[in-house]
């Protein structure tokens, strides 16, 4: 059993919690007012883009040494039109810059939590989580402790694959957003 912190409890942090419970983790939630006692060794980001910087600021310390999982996806939410971040990089590699004694993964991102609460996309095909880390080990220790979760878990490559699972979580948002798509669909991976 492996102990998960989670940074937000909203669709998206609740429903990778219950996955990670479902594989038989244990799972705490941290609040703006919740008093942190301790991280476990994998921690979430389950907020929004813009509320990292202040995570980070307020639990660099804490957070070394640990595997961290970016979900964000940093879109402009004011045009849905752009990503916030440089082209040539992505929010898990701004992340693993401010944090150089983490493990950053980036996962999740490309998947909608009602995907994740009913393990297929368009209720027809397992959803996958993608993984790219430049730590081997996290990527492996991710995909052990999702064992049992209901959840493919692929291995996207190094964390400079960030940048396309970030470019496919925009597109699947802009296409929910405008209706083209539902938030219970998205993209599948077969193999």
């Amino acid at each position: 059993m492996t102990k998960i912190s989670i940074f937000g409890k909203g669709n998206m942090g609740k429903t990778i919690g219950g996955n990670f419970e479902d594989a038989g983790n244990e799972v705490a939630y941290i609040q703006s007012d919740t008093t942190l006692t301790e991280l476990g060794e994998v921690v979430v980001l389950a907020v929004p883009y813009s509320a990292v910087a202040a995570i980070i600021n307020q639990y660099q310390d804490e957070l070394s040494g640990k595997i961290v999982i970016d979900i964000t996806n940093p879109v402009n939410f004011d045009s849905f039109d752009d990503l916030v971040v440089p082209a040539d990089s992505s929010a898990a590699a701004v992340i693993a810059k401010s944090l150089p004694n983490s493990r950053v993964v980036k996962g999740f991102n490309t998947t909608f939590a009602a995907t994740l609460a009913t393990k297929k996309v368009a209720d027809a095909h397992q959803t996958t989580v993608l993984l790219a880390s430049d730590s081997q080990e996290a990527k492996e220790t991710l995909s052990k402790i999702l064992d049992g979760s209901g959840l493919a878990v692929i291995d996207a490559g190094a964390l400079k694959r960030a940048r396309e699972l970030e470019a496919l979580g925009f597109l699947q948002i802009s296409l929910a957003a405008s209706e083209k798509i539902s938030w219970a669909g998205g993209f599948g991976v077969f193999n």
